[in-house]
Formats: C-alpha cells, structure tokens, sequence
C-alpha cells in the first residue's frame, strides 16, 4: 500500500480517544527525543489534544491490525514535528523528527 493522505479529523478525533498513559515511545524514539533536546510530556499532549496536527498519510503497517502514520505537528510555518506514529489499541511513537524548514514546500511535495 503506498502512503495516501488521511482526513485530518478523523485521526484528530482517533487520537483524543487516547490518555498520555496510552502512550508508548520506542527506544529509538527516546532516543531521538533525548538527541534532539524534545520534551516527552510536549510529544504526548501533541497525540492526546491534536491541535497543531497539520498533515498525515497512512503507511503500510507490519500487522492488519494496526494503523500507522506519518503525522507533521506545526509550531510555525517553519518548524514542526514529525511523528511516525502506530495505533494498536494504545498509541506507538515510532520516531520522532523535527523540522526546520518551510513546511509549506514539504507538504506541497507530498500531495503532488
């Protein structure tokens, strides 16, 4: 399946259904938080109140009973951060990444 957009609603509605308890980071992204000076707390009130979520595609997942995504975060038209996201029941950040760039010329990219 390659990556296709999602409606942003309905992922935004999807993740206030979880608690930051549902929440679980992988080592890598630990890793990657702690590297990057991100704040974990931030990262989770990102997934629980959706907000700044701005775009999203759906990847292939390694079980069917799994969603994953690719999810951009927006603090400003240039700076955000992307989450690489697993819904399973509870909620697995794969990675976490951040963004310094024009996020309007990413996007553009991406829907083309």
């Amino acid at each position: 399946m390659p990556n296709r957009l999602v409606d942003l609603e309905s992922l935004k509605s999807k993740l206030r259904t979880f608690k930051k308890e549902d929440i679980i980071l992988t080592d890598h992204a630990l890793a990657r938080a702690k590297f990057r000076r991100i704040d974990i707390e931030e990262v989770k009130s990102n997934i629980v109140n959706p907000v700044r979520l701005i775009h999203s595609e759906q990847q292939k997942a390694e079980n069917k009973d799994e969603e994953k995504y690719n999810c951009y975060f927006a603090y400003s038209k240039n700076f955000a951060h992307r989450y690489i996201i697993v819904l399973d029941g509870k909620v697995i950040i794969v990675t976490i990444i951040v963004i310094d760039k024009s996020l309007q010329k990413i996007i553009e990219r991406k829907t083309k």
